[in-house]
């Protein structure tokens, strides 16, 4: 493909940090400034999802690094398996850490409920990506630990051999990709990670990324049917029911394992899973460990173009916050402050820093060498949007309608797909009525 590159402008001039002061009252609305290296003190306790990086020490040394920089704050780390499912639950006391990841179950009109106001979005928005999606009436209450775009990781071996060269540019075209890998090799074409659930939830990257539709997010506010012939979603989630449906995918969704399939894409026995760009160093760093080369490691673009482009919707990662209870406000805007501007764990995980004017990493260059377009959702009708996806009960968030979809392209539960998307259509469309959209 010779498409002309194109990269993200993301530039920005770095905002001086302002002096830190002591604890502010949990119920209070002030504004939660940077820290003062040279003042602040306390422990605090970092809720996070990555259970494998504090098992594996990796947490601990950018502790360790921390404290060179803020000798007077401990930081120490609880990793949670089911993050989304038991840190939802602590929100209903004050115990949720001093730092967390904003729950994606989280409406973001409730932010001022849980999380501390770390700014007004004039300020914090000039120096960090993605603020514009933890405001609440002015004011900053999260800040993404990185971005990701969202395509497909795969084994650009196993591509190899079923003698897949270029990108696929429609569904059918990548449904047909899938086809020769299973003829052709040994390996499973497509893991579904549907056991572990959560992996299912990148699919709603999908929006925008089809259409290359900045608007994409805020016309699901006034749409009647989101799974309309020719939208986003009907091409994100009619690809994933067909994968299954046509056996492409695991005889087993089951028994999938989230942290063994890194190691089974990694050598060969899968062919691609669709997931944020964050994966790609996951991936890489299982195919070292097994002995491979980490470039055997591809990422692509969902399959379809507009005017011979592809596009990719940057979108942030979790966003950290402040518990507005904790005892130790100070030290936890500080960690959160470090992570993101002296860390470097967003260029060690191959993510897009949050930091306005960063480089891109070296893992997204597939996609800058091939024109790939990034862009950015509108947020201007997120809260409608949220509005009537929680009274829906549909979850285009959620990992449960998805898991449904693979239930009955599998045979496992009635249904087609027209079934499962007509229904979901209905529910959306009453509840948008009953928003007033």
């Amino acid at each position: 493909m010779k498409l002309r590159p194109l990269a993200i402008a993301l530039a920005a001039a770095l905002l001086a940090a302002g002096c830190g002061g002591g604890d502010a009252d949990p119920g209070s609305t002030d504004a939660l400034p940077p820290a003062d290296p040279a003042s602040v003190t306390g422990e605090v306790t970092v809720l996070t999802n990555r259970t494998d990086l504090v098992t594996d020490g990796t947490m601990k040394k950018y502790a360790d690094e921390f404290k060179k920089t803020y000798p007077g704050v401990t930081v120490k780390f609880e990793g949670i398996t089911d993050y989304e499912g038991e840190v939802k639950i602590r929100m209903n006391t004050e115990n949720y850490g001093d730092v967390l990841l904003i729950p994606n179950t989280i409406v973001r009109d409730d932010y001022p409920k849980f999380f501390a106001n770390l700014g007004s979005v004039s300020s914090v928005g000039g120096k960090y990506l993605f603020t514009d999606k933890s405001t609440v009436s002015g004011k900053v209450y999260g800040l993404a630990g990185f971005g990701a775009v969202n395509g497909f990781v795969y084994n650009k071996e196993v591509w190899a051999q079923a003698g897949l060269t270029q990108w696929p540019t429609t569904p059918e075209g990548f449904l047909a990709a899938l086809q020769a890998i299973k003829d052709k090799t040994q390996a499973i074409p497509y893991y579904t990670n549907y056991k572990d659930g959560w992996p299912l939830t990148s699919w709603s990257s999908v929006v925008g990324s089809v259409t290359c539709d900045t608007k994409a997010q805020d016309k699901l506010a006034s749409a009647t049917d989101p799974w309309a012939a020719g939208s986003d979603l009907r091409a994100g989630d009619g690809l994933l029911f067909n994968i299954v449906k046509n056996k492409l995918s695991e005889p087993d969704p089951a028994t999938t394992n989230w942290e063994d399939s890194k190691g089974l894409i990694a050598t060969g026995k899968v062919g691609s899973m669709w997931l944020g760009s964050w994966a790609i160093a996951q991936m890489q760093d299982a195919a070292k460990k097994a002995g491979k080369d980490p470039a055997t490691i591809g990422y692509m673009p969902f399959p379809a173009q507009v005017n011979g482009k592809y596009c990719s919707v940057l979108s942030p990662d979790y966003q950290y916050a402040v518990n507005v209870h904790s005892k130790s406000k100070p030290a936890a805007r500080a960690w959160i402050d470090w992570m993101l501007d002296k860390s470097g764990f967003a260029e060690a995980n191959q993510a897009v820093s949050t930091v306005k004017g960063a480089p891109l990493p070296s893992a997204l260059k597939p996609f800058t060498d091939n024109g790939v377009q990034f862009i950015e959702l509108s947020q201007e009708k997120a809260g409608l949007f949220n509005k009537i996806d929680n009274a829906s009960e549909v979850g285009l968030n959620k990992q449960d309608y998805r898991q449904r979809l693979v239930d009955v392209a599998r045979g496992a539960a009635p249904g087609d797909l027209n079934s499962v998307l007509g229904e979901l259509a209905r529910k959306w469309s009453e509840a948008a009525k009953l928003a007033g959209s």
